[in-house]
């Protein structure tokens, strides 16, 4: 089994099409055809049904996609690692983060990279922490920069926590409370929490906090990504606790108040994380040491 065989595989479980496929791959449909085949007959199952016109991956195609990813995957990451340690002028750094990090903690970061080395290509994967920990698994990331409160298997992958955020509260301007120097969390008992939906990992965290302190609101509006949250608190429809890096401007042009809680705080670690297994190109190397120095 080759690695042509398993890349035809990997894009034809994907768009489960052979014409597709073919077109896709730059060959024709009989050659597509043959390749799944040849897989098929040397492992003894089948990995795709064909149900009229339409095709399907087995479970155990789905169980063998996993590992044909981590094949390719590695294979490309190998080639694109022997390259840099020779020169840093080539390759690519790929890597997942969560959407606060991506969005507002990581663009300065990546500036002084891209700077320091012009030539390599970067690749930042946005998107759900469960997503982020698949793609590290197959090898399509070499690492994740992510909230220290999403759940990981520490004996597989390595961790450190290089930034510590604080989740501050954030009102309107018009809030009956935007001119006071401090409060507390029972203030809010009869405000409207907007909140990341059930499960997020900032959710279960403030959450978790909520339950130590006593205090239960009445009343959430879940909204999946922080720039939703802030304009939702802008425009009047309740209060929320978003990172203290994320409202930077928006506290500064005053479409939002920060008031400070007298008797809680809300911290959560920013960690990178790895797989231990897993050889880190240079590029990878270089990206967490100005992690590092930037946020050290």
């Amino acid at each position: 089994m080759n690695i042509n065989k398993l890349q035809t595989f990997i894009t034809l479980s994907e768009c489960l099409n052979f014409t597709e496929a073919a077109e896709l791959l730059y060959c024709s449909q009989p050659s597509v055809s043959m390749q799944i085949q040849s897989i098929e007959d040397e492992l003894g199952v089948p990995l795709f049904d064909r149900i009229g016109k339409k095709l399907y991956l087995t479970k155990l195609g789905e169980h063998f996609k996993t590992y044909a990813e981590q094949i390719v995957n590695l294979l490309h990451s190998a080639k694109d690692h022997i390259r840099q340690l020779e020169d840093l002028s080539y390759g690519t750094l790929s890597f997942g983060a969560s959407n606060f990090v991506g969005v507002y903690l990581l663009p300065q970061v990546l500036r002084s990279f891209s700077k320091a080395f012009p030539n390599i290509n970067i690749n930042m994967n946005i998107t759900s922490s469960r997503h982020l920990i698949r793609m590290m698994e197959t090898n399509k990331v070499e690492l994740l920069v992510i909230s220290d409160r999403i759940a990981m298997d520490e004996a597989s992958f390595e961790k450190k926590v290089f930034y510590e955020d604080e989740l501050v509260l954030i009102v309107p301007p018009s809030h009956p409370l935007a001119g006071e120097r401090e409060c507390t969390l029972t203030d809010f008992a009869n405000d409207t929490f907007i909140m990341k939906p059930d499960k997020s990992a900032t959710r279960t965290y403030l959450e978790m906090k909520f339950q130590e302190y006593g205090f239960n609101p009445p009343k959430y509006m879940e909204i999946s990504n922080t720039e939703g949250i802030k304009q939702a608190v802008i425009h009047e429809l309740g209060v929320s606790l978003v990172s203290n890096f994320a409202v930077q401007q928006e506290l500064k042009s005053g479409l939002l108040v920060q008031i400070p809680l007298a008797d809680i705080r809300f911290h959560r670690g920013i960690s990178y994380i790895y797989h231990r297994s897993k050889h880190l190109s240079p590029a990878a190397k270089q990206f967490i040491s100005l992690l590092e120095q930037h946020f050290g």
